[in-house]
């Protein structure tokens, strides 16, 4: 029997791969990502903290909302000073609905990564000509604000049609987040040539654990501590990624965000023995070996 696959890349077991190592000798890269999402207001896709009562949804909106208004700030000022740039994901609609939100962390070094242009909407479904144009409007946005196209991609609720890699390659993107098959890069298969799947956490995503499993902020931070510990001290002899995702409107409430800072400050203590990195660095070392 032959299931259905894909096609984009091929089974490689991690313990079988070469030594190596990343830029500065060590064998963790550690990042984390950020996103900063947008929603409609009574229409469209949503992340809910409670079951909803019909639309508009004022109190799952204004939540989420919460998140652009309060939290990120919260966020932005622990980035800052912890000296720990993350990744930033962005909905493009927030450069309009949202302004000053991505410049302030921009000035602290964020590379600026896609996340499409709005939660409230995803790929799944689309023909190919609407989701090209919704990466292309993705992409112009961002080169636009920031002088330069970005690098990577994350789809907007990690949702993807037959042929988003390939699109993701012709539209000149890097990489793409969306693949969380590995903890190393891994060259996927497009009809153009081949486009970087970088690690992307699933079961580290505060998202995941809090708002869908109901863990508590301190659950989250014992889980980064505990993932970085053992892949430090047990991740054997290949490079490895670890990657911690954040939403604004979920880590930046104010009980969550001390054990959170706790947690990076505990691997910011190591930076010695792993390479605190970005999505857009990892790749740019893995292509340039490549």
């Amino acid at each position: 029997m032959r299931l259905r696959t894909h096609g984009r890349y091929e089974f490689s077991a991690l313990r079988s791969r070469p030594a190596g190592t990343w830029p500065n000798g060590t064998r963790l890269a550690v990042y984390v990502a950020l996103n900063l999402e947008q929603y409609a207001f009574g229409e469209g896709l949503v992340e809910d903290l409670v079951p909803p009562l019909g639309q508009p949804d004022v109190m799952n909106y204004s939540w989420r909302d919460w998140g652009n208004r309060v939290g990120a700030g919260r966020l932005l000022d622990m980035f800052t000073a912890l000296a720990l740039p993350p990744s930033l994901l962005v909905n493009t609609v927030l450069y309009d609905d949202a302004p000053g939100l991505i410049e302030a962390f921009r000035q602290i070094g964020s590379p600026i990564v896609s996340h499409g242009r709005t939660n409230a909407e995803a790929q799944a479904g689309l023909d190919e000509s609407a989701e090209a144009a919704l990466i292309a409007e993705a992409r112009d946005t961002i080169a636009r604000h920031e002088g330069r196209p970005p690098q990577g991609w994350l789809g907007p609720w990690i949702s993807e049609t037959e042929h988003t890699p390939d699109l993701l390659h012709e539209a000149g993107f890097s990489y793409v987040l969306d693949w969380a098959m590995d903890e190393q890069p891994v060259w996927l298969r497009t009809r153009g040539g081949r486009i970087l799947s970088v690690p992307y956490p699933q079961e580290l995503n505060d998202a995941n654990a809090v708002v869908l499993r109901r863990d508590t902020g301190r659950d989250f931070a014992d889980m980064i501590v505990d993932q970085f510990d053992e892949m430090r001290d047990h991740g054997g002899t290949q490079p490895l990624v670890m990657g911690i995702a954040l939403h604004a409107h979920v880590s930046g409430q104010p009980f969550r965000l001390r054990p959170l800072r706790q947690a990076l400050s505990h691997i910011l203590a190591h930076r010695d023995t792993v390479w605190i990195t970005d999505t857009d660095r990892i790749a740019q070392h893995w292509i340039g070996e490549s």
